[in-house]
């Protein structure tokens, strides 16, 4: 499988009005002996956490390069104990780092949206809001929907203690496109009346993708998929921090 892809991240409007950085990092890599696995990662600092950001970079670098290292040495799906221990891992690099700061885990608190697609199989690892959306045979599917938390505008970290709500979603194919985005634009994208995926926005971007005729990382295209989600049309609609992943198999 050869993978091409666009991301982007950026800064919502409200952290513009109030001077801070956008919390989001996303990262989109290929893995594996022949590079033929897809690794796309979305992770949102908690706007209330001092160190949000700096939570997203670890959780975002420290999955896919987990993910990395471990199809560096196989190619069967991981079982959920080694993803569990990714995110232990990343868990581990925030207690880690925290005490110099002068912090705690809980100040550098993020979801995680990654998805992880095989040959034969595709993996929805996910904490928290946000979500990821696959197609295969044309149909986009959400496997994971956005989790809330007990409260209104509340969700789920890597950093809860005394361990996060991680879901881990398996389907048993492979999937030709996928997208991965941060709560930013969830309410735009997704049809929470009933649960499902806007086809028409994903087979436009994905179709982008595709058109484009290159593998890897796209940068133009990614380019093009910052200034759109920083335009005045989607400010309007929201003015959290935007991140989206969309990665076609060519």
């Amino acid at each position: 499988m050869i993978w091409a892809w666009a991301r982007a991240s950026c800064r919502g409007t409200s952290h513009f009005r109030d001077g801070t950085k956008c919390q989001d990092t996303s990262r989109c890599i290929t893995v594996g002996a022949n590079n033929d696995v897809l690794v796309a990662v979305v992770s949102d600092g908690a706007g209330s956490a001092r160190y949000g950001k700096q939570g997203s970079i670890l959780t975002c670098r420290t999955v896919s390069e987990s993910a990395r290292l471990y199809f560096s040495k196989t190619n069967t799906p991981p079982t959920d104990s080694e993803l569990w221990s990714w995110i232990d891992l990343a868990r581990d690099k925030i207690a880690w780092v925290a005490p110099s700061r002068g912090s705690t885990p809980r100040e550098f608190a993020a979801t995680l949206v990654s998805v992880i697609a095989m040959e034969n199989e595709t993996i929805i690892l996910h904490i928290g809001d946000g979500a990821a959306v696959c197609s295969a045979d044309g149909q986009w599917l959400v496997p994971s929907w956005p989790a809330q938390g007990e409260y209104a505008s509340t969700t789920f970290f890597v950093t809860d203690d005394p361990q996060p709500f991680f879901r881990i979603t398996r389907l048993p194919h492979f999937v030709d496109r996928i997208a991965a985005f941060s709560d930013g634009i969830e309410r735009l994208v997704l049809k929470f009346s009933d649960q499902t995926a806007s086809a028409s926005f994903f087979d436009k971007f994905s179709a982008t993708v595709k058109n484009a005729a290159q593998t890897g990382h796209i940068s133009s295209l990614s380019a093009s998929l910052y200034r759109y989600l920083e335009s005045p049309p989607i400010n309007e609609r929201t003015d959290d921090d935007k991140s989206l992943i969309v990665a076609v198999r060519i």
